[in-house]
């Protein structure tokens, strides 16, 4: 099977924050005790300054200067005080609406900062390895939103205005999110390795479980451990989480506690993971899970090597059993180019454009085509990605290839991985066969181990990074 899965072009996530305006990236860490690469100034120290001009008397700021300060530099870009500002007037405005408490404005802001931190280090990583999301793509992603909310875009730009967001502001977000998706896609999901034992393990497990499948939804509290420790800073984070706990014991609200304590990715949601099957959640924390009798339980602390954790049981429910059918599967292979600095989507689309009339001109096999040009790990094996089960790729990738005759090659086929020739070269119908269970299985490990890669992957993104937070400008 291919070694990429498609995530759902734009995750139910972000699909859920657009009607509550939660202004803010879904996914990012609190790494308040992380070392950058370069020394950080912290918000409350003074920026030193020894030149001859530091003796004179300060200027008198303008207003709109004070007003519209730096709040942080990251890297060669400043995160200004009226950003920080709209930000956290959004968030307030969605745990209103979710009948959140709020917690305290410090812990809201620093919450808030640390994650347009990180939303503002993917995307610059992103523009550096030349991702572009054009505003063709992003109003085709805007009328999916509002299609999966069963509404008119129209209707979506009506409800968002009437939240406070302009809507000119809700589309700039949106191109960030997609941005952001594409960068995980390509620096995380694409790089996660499940191995035929790691899938053997699974469906061993499976066959010998005696509970019944269920759909799971959590609330999540994480504390995390920074990269590299030391035992007393180990020793102080799990105390911040015997803090929490503590809390939770004596009826303070879940929600308000993780927005004010939490690490998670979804700590501005109220710490609401959504519904998840619990053979798609990992072990240890399910083993903790099983063990919450009632719905409004919590578990006790789980150690995992990012931190501690805290999970609370937000709903419980059967999966419905899906019906075997035929499908078809399609052997299909790619030649996959990215986009980058160097080299634009136009230069792509030529390039590609190039190779296909190689191959029909039959100078050249798409096998070596293939291993000469593809970027990704199939190049070696000729761009084979196996027997593609509906629903195992990218739906752009799966409407190309479902329309070509075998052995025909498409023209360049965008998706979040990049600009793609795709032959078929057999198809077959088939039942839930055993190939279809590992591949099932294969996507359950996947999602595991998921979370944990991209928790790590942000981490090291912020470690490397220059953050230099600004003092108050008087």
């Amino acid at each position: 099977m291919r070694h990429f899965l498609h995530l759902n072009q734009l995750k139910q996530t972000t699909v859920s924050r657009l009607f509550v305006c939660i202004a803010t990236a879904l996914v990012c860490s609190q790494t308040a005790m992380a070392q950058t690469a370069k020394p950080a100034v912290s918000p409350t120290a003074p920026i030193l300054n020894n030149s001859p001009e530091a003796a004179k008397p300060a200027k008198k700021a303008n207003r709109s200067e004070v007003i519209n300060g730096i709040a942080v530099v990251v890297n060669d870009e400043a995160i200004t005080k009226m950003e920080v500002r709209e930000r956290i007037a959004s968030i307030e405005r969605s745990l209103k609406a979710q009948g959140t408490a709020l917690p305290s404005t410090e812990e809201l802001e620093k919450q808030i900062l640390e994650r347009m931190i990180i939303d503002r280090l993917q995307i610059q990583l992103a523009k550096e390895q030349g991702m572009r999301i054009d505003d063709i793509s992003l109003d085709r992603a805007l009328q999916r939103i509002a299609e999966q909310n069963k509404t008119t875009l129209q209707e979506l730009r009506n409800q968002v205005e009437r939240e406070g967001t302009p809507f000119a502001s809700f589309r700039e977000e949106i191109r960030d999110d997609i941005m952001m998706q594409r960068i995980r896609d390509r620096e995380v999901d694409s790089k996660i390795q499940v191995s035929e034992l790691e899938i053997d393990n699974f469906l061993a497990a499976q066959a010998l479980s005696t509970v019944k499948n269920q759909e799971i939804n959590l609330g999540h509290i994480m504390v995390r451990i920074p990269e590299n420790a030391t035992p007393e800073v180990i020793a102080q984070r799990q105390a911040r989480m015997q803090e929490v706990v503590k809390k939770l014991r004596i009826g303070d609200d879940f929600a308000k506690l993780a927005a004010t304590y939490s690490d998670s990715n979804e700590a501005l949601k109220g710490g609401e993971v959504g519904w998840r099957e619990q053979d798609k959640i990992p072990p240890g924390f399910m083993e903790a899970v099983n063990k919450v009798k009632f719905v409004g339980g919590y578990t006790e602390i789980v150690r995992s090597p990012n931190g501690f954790h805290v999970f609370k049981l937000l709903g419980k429910r059967d999966i419905a059993p899906v019906a075997t059918n035929t499908v078809q599967e399609s052997n299909v292979r790619h030649i996959l180019i990215r986009p980058t600095q160097l080299l634009s989507a136009a230069q792509i689309k030529s390039t590609l454009a190039d190779l296909k009339q190689r191959i029909t001109n039959k100078t050249a096999t798409f096998e070596e085509l293939a291993k000469t040009n593809s970027v990704d790990s199939s190049a070696a094996k000729g761009g084979e990605l196996g027997w593609v089960h509906p629903g195992d790729t990218y739906p752009e990738f799966e409407a190309a290839m479902n329309k070509l005759a075998i052995n025909e090659v498409s023209d360049p086929v965008e998706t979040q991985m990049g600009f793609h020739l795709i032959q078929v070269l057999e198809r077959k119908v088939a039942e839930d066969s055993k190939e279809r269970k590992r591949a099932e299985a294969r996507q359950s490990v996947r999602a595991r181990k998921s979370e944990e890669a991209l928790q790590d992957w942000l981490r090291q993104l912020r470690d490397r990074a220059y953050v230099e937070f600004r003092t108050e400008q008087k």
